[in-house]
């Protein structure tokens, strides 16, 4: 018998959604600028899945080879197009990327507040899960992702710049966060991140996320929890 060539397996992977409401090269130019400019390293190459749900039905036509090609000039990484009007369908093929059907993009997203005409959000799944906690007792370097799966995590050291704790429910850092932090990844909206001394690149809630330059606002370089409530993000110091 052969070996096997390859095995799948699932991941975590931060995946944005890029909700389009209307479409023209200038206006969506300048505001994708302005939204990359606030983080760029957290959204360099990050992976998009482009959706057509709430597009409005008199914008008009989309030129989608152009639409791509203005993500990737930002250095972002289209992936697929999801909630595709029949009208956009033979369009959207000629740019070589998948057309997702509603069940295979069914998922809770939340929404960030950005300008109008564009709006960006991350995947999560509709499962909720509870079980021991996760409990890393060294720092979280650069470059290093760590995940509990189906558990709060406990971090007992630092995270720094550059790296990302993930959880399906709470996260609490007893050291410096520096960098991402991501709670209820698969959408329990009751998670909350505790950290001793707030410098994160990026904090989120059941996907609802905020970047370094508003928390720095709120709540920089203090002992703060993080929790949404109504579908908004809260950071307060503890």
């Amino acid at each position: 018998m052969s070996e096997s060539c390859f095995q799948l397996k699932g991941s975590v992977v931060t995946t944005f959604i890029l909700e389009l409401y209307q479409y023209s090269r200038e206006n969506f130019t300048q505001q994708l600028k302005i939204k990359i400019q606030q983080a760029p390293e957290f959204f360099h190459q990050s992976p998009v899945v482009i959706s057509l749900e709430k597009f409005e039905s008199d914008a008009g036509d989309i030129d989608f080879s152009e639409l791509v090609g203005l993500c990737r000039q930002f250095e972002l990484q289209p992936m697929a197009f999801k909630s595709v009007d029949e009208r956009f369908v033979s369009a959207i093929k000629s740019t070589g990327l998948a057309v997702l059907s509603d069940a295979a993009s069914r998922a809770t997203a939340k929404d960030v507040e950005i300008e109008p005409g564009v709006a960006v959000e991350t995947v999560v799944a509709e499962k909720i899960i509870s079980s021991t906690s996760k409990i890393i007792t060294r720092p979280v370097r650069s470059g290093q992702q760590v995940y509990a799966e189906g558990s709060d995590l406990i971090i007992l050291a630092q995270v720094s710049e550059g790296a990302e704790v993930l959880a399906d429910g709470n996260i609490h850092i007893y050291g410096n966060l520096r960098g991402r932090a991501l709670a209820g990844v698969k959408g329990d909206a009751g998670a909350r991140v505790f950290c001793k001394n707030m410098e994160a690149e990026l904090i989120s809630i059941a996907g609802n996320f905020m970047l370094s330059d508003a928390l720095r606002k709120l709540v920089w370089k203090q002992a703060a929890q993080v929790y949404l409530d109504e579908q908004t993000l809260h950071v307060e110091a503890v």
